[in-house]
């Protein structure tokens, strides 16, 4: 069914100009529905291990922002091959287009042994936080096994960056799907424990993550190397090594992965700022970053979309078709906007006693550092509603300046704000000693005024200049 209303905005007819909405629609909602379905995964792991308790909940959400932290730079440098494949499938030069995913590939592989070394770095930040024994303990197990599962979680962060590039992105989603299918399954039997397998808890949820990804990846590889992409695009030939195109990936895509570094670095430090208020705080934060994960990792897909369309149009020196897909993708985001904002504001306590333990499972303690962070909770998510219409004038203008090559303006101001960010939420909290739920106002509003920035840069123009850029190499 799902792939069926997909279709319907996949006739080419339809689109009487370059970049629209529905242009934008074709790119978007696929990607779209594979971030969602990639945030449901997610989001399942961290419900499921809700009901053992707030402690196993919040110790996945710490460890899985720590392992972000430290694996979005590599992933953050990679995922600009979506750009390139994009511009030179805009440029004719469809051979190219396999060769740099390929590039990207050898890229994700040699940075393994690069993001073992880090491992070190989590358990320190982990030990830094003052935790609580059980939930310093399911946090380090957490982590370990998504860590040493680094070369899966690279390569198929890697992997759909070919189709979003190219604008086919419905086998993205298809891939999502399954994977999410196969790790809702795992998750539970390997959390729960099922006949001969053994309750495996918060390990288990780690584990349940890794097999989901594997087969998302098999699953897009293996039309990679299919009959139709061969031929279009000569995969089955790809694999020589290229200075050229690994320089510029490099070039073009290290400052998208420092920015994407320093973004959840910021990330995670409100996260531990949170956590170390108290139990309640970190209960409270725990469910409406949950939420504003679930609401805003859809909205990457139309970050995607940006950034692909963006870097085709760059690649045909089409800049009036790269302004209208951005504007296109703003409307877009608007209105699914509108939909979450009101989820989040009439059904907060619908939406917080989800999370809710398990009476039977979950300790009486437990229940008690629930009840009394419910009240926060419902306050921080009603109040999140403007948040998420502030990301949407981020990730579109974010992600078409990154299709056009201005990475590294875009990793300044983007870090610069986000850091920022992190700083409202200590003076809030930690030097005017705010509750926590008032200290993610200030949040907020610092967060708040950081699209004028990248809406001036866009409006400014100085972007263009990547389209000789890039026609000229």
């Amino acid at each position: 069914m799902i792939s069926a209303i997909v279709d319907r905005f996949y006739k080419p007819s339809k689109f009487k100009k370059n970049g629209g909405v529905k242009d934008v629609l074709v790119v978007a909602l696929p990607m779209l529905l594979s971030m969602s379905f990639d945030t449901f995964m997610t989001f399942i792991d961290r419900l499921f291990l809700s009901k053992l308790g707030p402690a196993e909940m919040n110790a996945a959400l710490g460890a899985g922002a720590v392992q972000l932290a430290l694996t979005m730079f590599f992933t953050g440098a990679i995922s600009y091959t979506t750009a390139m494949v994009a511009q030179r499938l805009g440029a004719k030069r469809h051979g190219d287009c396999a060769r740099v995913f390929m590039q990207s590939v050898y890229l994700s592989l040699l940075s393994v042994p690069l993001l073992y070394l880090t491992i070190p770095l989590g358990h320190f930040a982990f030990n830094m936080e003052n935790l609580a024994a059980d939930q310093l303990e399911y946090q380090k197990t957490y982590f370990d096994i998504l860590m040493f599962g680094g070369a899966i979680n690279l390569v198929r962060n890697a992997a759909p960056c070919f189709f979003s590039g190219i604008g086919e992105t419905k086998i993205v989603m298809k891939a999502a799907f399954v994977g999410m299918i196969v790790n809702v399954v795992c998750n539970y039997v390997l959390i729960y424990g099922l006949g001969p397998i053994p309750a495996l808890g918060v390990a288990g949820a780690a584990y349940g993550t890794l097999i989901g990804n594997v087969v998302s990846t098999i699953i897009l590889f293996v039309k990679f190397f299919g009959k139709s992409c061969n031929s279009r695009f000569n995969t089955r030939s790809s694999f020589a090594f290229s200075w050229p195109l690994t320089r510029e990936l490099l070039q073009r895509g290290i400052p998208s992965g420092v920015e994407m570094f320093l973004n959840m670095l910021a990330f995670q430090l409100l996260i531990l700022m949170f956590h170390a208020l108290g139990p309640e705080s970190a209960t409270a934060s725990s469910i409406m970053f949950n939420w504003d994960m679930v609401a805003y990792v859809p909205l990457m897909g139309l970050e995607v979309a940006s950034t692909s369309l963006v870097g085709r149009y760059v690649g045909a020196r089409n800049a009036a078709a790269a302004t209208r897909s951005t504007y296109s993708g703003l409307r877009l985001g608007w209105g699914y906007s509108l939909i979450i904002g009101v989820l989040f504001v009439f059904l907060p306590g619908v939406l917080t006693d989800i999370f809710r333990p398990d009476t039977v499972e979950a300790t009486e303690s437990a229940l008690d550092i629930f009840d009394s962070a419910r009240p926060m909770s419902m306050f921080m998510l009603r109040f999140a509603s403007l948040y998420i219409f502030v990301e949407v004038l981020l990730v579109i203008y974010a992600g078409a300046l990154r299709g056009a090559g201005d990475t590294l303006w875009v990793m300044f101001a983007s870090a610069i704000m986000n850091w920022c960010v992190a700083g409202a939420l200590y003076v809030a909290a930690y030097v005017f000693h705010l509750p926590a739920h008032y200290a993610w106002i200030a949040v907020v509003a610092v967060y708040s005024t950081a699209p004028v920035i990248f809406w001036r840069r866009w409006e400014g123009g100085r972007w263009r200049r990547h389209v000789m850029d890039t026609c000229a190499r």
